[in-house]
């Protein structure tokens, strides 16, 4: 009969240590609860101190504040969170990049106006009706300027080829008012307008000049607009399921185990991170490329190609053009007409225009060197800041975002408990987070935007490097990008959602992270969680023991 009283007092010391000792006493989880309901949830079914963690499916399974639900909104939580930081970091380089392209973009349409506007005010007084009869032709040359610039599909060689064209019919019948010129005639006059250079050698230079400027300032441009427009597109791309356990077991898990003051490891985020932006890491390559690229032709824009002085200087240019046919008129009619036969009389009688020619005026034009140079200077230190962004950001959003610990502190959340974190930082990019410790990576599937974006950056590298060189390039589709900067239609979240996002695990709860360690102060929690039956099982043992013995 002794049996009962010895054996009910056992069972009631063993089941005493799951609860009964000062480090495992089930602690408040006032913290918890003040945590949840700032993030915006209701307080409702929020335990007051720690419960049995069975339930939870993300984070470790010790005794814990969250239930599911709480999990599970965590969960979501930590989801939106993390994509904002995404975004917020990408605005900042958006911000950078736009800034840039903008002051670029304000000084070369500064310098294009200003030439237009000294030749509206100086043309009228130096040629009389040579320009007041010919306005629309240099109104045109000027228009179809900027709609090069600005990324239209126009053979710059071609247009600037048909000015002159167009220029010299009008302008030889205004000086030949005598003769009646039908169309074939300047037909002929045209096919020996090579020959006879009737502007002189500032035709030839101008296409060669202009069109190495213009090449290299809307490639400039265009590139800053894609590169602004690839940062956004890929800070849009969502998370995936596997990441999403990651990233709220590295930022909401602590709060659960009632560890709120406890900071991530340091490593243990760069290896979330990492794992979870692994496609965008891909970038890195052509992103850097890119930034390359442009410091490259910024050196041009300020270097050989000039283009203060020739994009600022279009309409003196135009003037000595004018100025060579008038003064060279006589002698230019004169081979025409030997080339194309003389043309009739004409009944209309000849102008005074001829008694008003001009002398060779030099026109002025303000140079703006400096402030080129500075925006050339400014734009390469950014340049030469953003080239590894894609690889840092990481490091970044851990040190800034995440709040992570020091690399040396010993005491931080390693995803189980709080103490060191043991497993190396992977690589950067897709390929190197096959063995990821936190984020079940398949290196098999790349995200297919970022995959898009990649190639967006591939062309226009390939665009700057034709411009570095003076080649023209197709930029058919630019004034499509450029319409479309900043749109982030191309993928939209739903469809990123489901592209990333696998089956949901049928795995058991998440311990993998950690491998056995030594010293890591998780002894507390584990004797909390020893099984009671366990214990039940050396109560009996015991009994049975004495009682053979008695």
């Amino acid at each position: 009969m002794r049996f009962f009283p010895w054996g009910f007092w056992l069972l009631c010391v063993a089941s005493a240590p799951a609860r009964g000792d000062s480090g495992s006493k089930a602690r408040s989880c006032a913290e918890v609860r003040q945590l949840y309901g700032a993030k915006g949830f209701s307080l409702s079914g929020v335990p007051q101190a720690e419960i049995s963690g069975e339930h939870l499916r993300i984070c470790p399974q010790g005794y814990t504040c969250c239930t599911s639900e709480m999990e599970e909104n965590f969960a979501n939580k930590s989801r939106s969170e993390f994509e904002a930081m995404m975004k917020e970091a990408g605005r900042s380089v958006q911000t950078i990049l736009t800034a840039q392209y903008r002051s670029f973009d304000s000084y070369f349409q500064d310098l294009l106006n200003k030439s237009e506007k000294a030749l509206y005010d100086a043309f009228p007084s130096l040629y009389g009706e040579l320009y007041t009869q010919n306005v629309k032709v240099f109104k045109d040359l000027y228009s179809e300027l900027r709609r090069y610039y600005r990324g239209s599909n126009i053979n710059l060689e071609e247009a600037l080829n048909e000015f002159w064209t167009r220029l010299l019919e009008r302008l030889f019948k205004l000086m030949n008012p005598q003769y009646h010129i039908t169309d074939e005639y300047l037909d002929c006059m045209v096919k020996h307008a090579e020959q006879h250079k009737p502007f002189g050698e500032v035709p030839r230079d101008l296409k060669v000049k202009a069109t190495r400027a213009f090449i290299a300032a809307r490639s400039y441009a265009q590139g800053f607009l894609v590169g602004s427009d690839v940062v956004k597109k890929v800070s849009q791309v969502s998370l995936s399921h596997e990441c999403t356990r990651a990233i709220m077991k590295l930022m909401y898990c602590p709060h659960c185990r009632g560890m709120s003051s406890v900071k991530p490891c340091n490593n243990y985020c760069l290896n979330v991170v990492k794992g979870c932006l692994a496609n965008q890491a891909d970038l890195n390559t052509e992103w850097k490329y890119l930034m390359d690229s442009l410091v490259i032709v910024a050196d041009r824009i300020d270097g050989p190609y000039n283009v203060d002085t020739v994009i600022g200087t279009i309409h003196m240019r135009l003037s000595e053009a004018i100025s060579n046919l008038q003064e060279n008129k006589d002698s230019i009619t004169a081979k025409v007409f030997q080339g194309c036969g003389n043309p009739k009389i004409s009944t209309k009688g000849s102008s005074n225009e001829d008694k008003k020619r001009r002398g060779k005026v030099a026109l002025e034009a303000k140079s703006s060197a400096v402030a080129l140079e500075m925006l050339v200077l400014d734009a390469k230190g950014n340049l030469t800041a953003l080239k590894s962004y894609w690889v840092t950001l990481p490091s970044v959003l851990c040190s800034k975002k995440v709040m992570a610990s020091s690399a040396a502190d010993d005491k931080c959340w390693n995803g189980m408990t709080k103490g060191s974190y043991l497993p190396e930082v992977m690589g950067d990019g897709l390929a190197n987070q096959i063995n990821n410790p936190e984020v079940e990576v398949d290196i098999t599937k790349p995200d297919m935007t970022i995959r898009q974006q990649i190639m967006q950056l591939k062309i226009m590298t390939n665009r700057l490097g034709n411009a570095n060189i003076g080649n023209d390039v197709d930029f058919q589709d630019a004034s499509d990008d450029m319409s479309g900067s900043g749109s982030g239609d191309s993928c939209p979240d739903d469809v990123c959602g489901k592209r990333l996002s696998k089956s949901p695990s049928t795995r058991q709860p998440e311990t993998h992270a950690i491998p056995k360690q030594s010293g890591h102060g998780i002894s507390g929690a584990s004797s909390r969680s020893l099984p009671s039956a366990f214990l039940l099982f050396l109560s009996v043992a015991f009994i049975a023991v004495q009682h053979l013995w008695r």
